[in-house]
């Protein structure tokens, strides 16, 4: 099963069943407990634990040719620009913001870069979009968010 991308932002991903468990009242022979057990699924929302790893790996999916992400200097600034323009417009219009980069593919591989790194990478980036474009940090989550929404519309 496929990472699947809502587009509130969260993440649909498989998740291990869980195998029945003998109980008093009904004991579990040795053929049931050997059973597989199909995958679920479950919901996650940016900013929680495991987001930024399953975001990349889902870009990871549904891109297999892509290859290894390799960010460059020119990529990361032109990621961090996208970022902040989202985060600052008021309505977060991805697709105008996205359409206004010089090197979208290098902005790509900067923004999958920095999904790799997990929740530090994110939250150092946020870091370095406050620095070079001004204003306060955008929270993790909220710049997860975003980069999500800007692989999607680059994607």
């Amino acid at each position: 099963m496929e990472i699947v991308r809502n587009d509130d932002g969260t993440l649909v991903v498989p998740v291990e069943g869980s195998r029945p468990h003998e109980t008093d009242s009904e004991p579990v022979d040795g053929a049931e407990a050997e059973a597989p057990v199909a995958p679920g699924t479950r919901v996650l929302h940016p900013g929680e634990g495991g987001y930024e790893e399953a975001l990349a790996e889902g870009n990871a999916q549904q891109n297999p040719d892509r290859g290894e992400v390799v960010s460059t200097p020119h990529g990361r600034e032109e990621a961090m620009a996208v970022v902040h323009e989202v985060a600052t417009e008021p309505e977060h219009k991805v697709a105008p913001a996205v359409a206004n980069l010089d090197d979208p593919e290098a902005a790509g591989q900067a923004l999958r870069h920095v999904l790799v790194g997990g929740v530090h990478s994110v939250e150092a980036f946020a870091e370095e979009v406050a620095a070079a474009e001004g204003g306060d940090p955008i929270p993790a989550h909220k710049a997860t968010k975003i980069i999500g929404e800007v692989l999607a519309e680059l994607d």
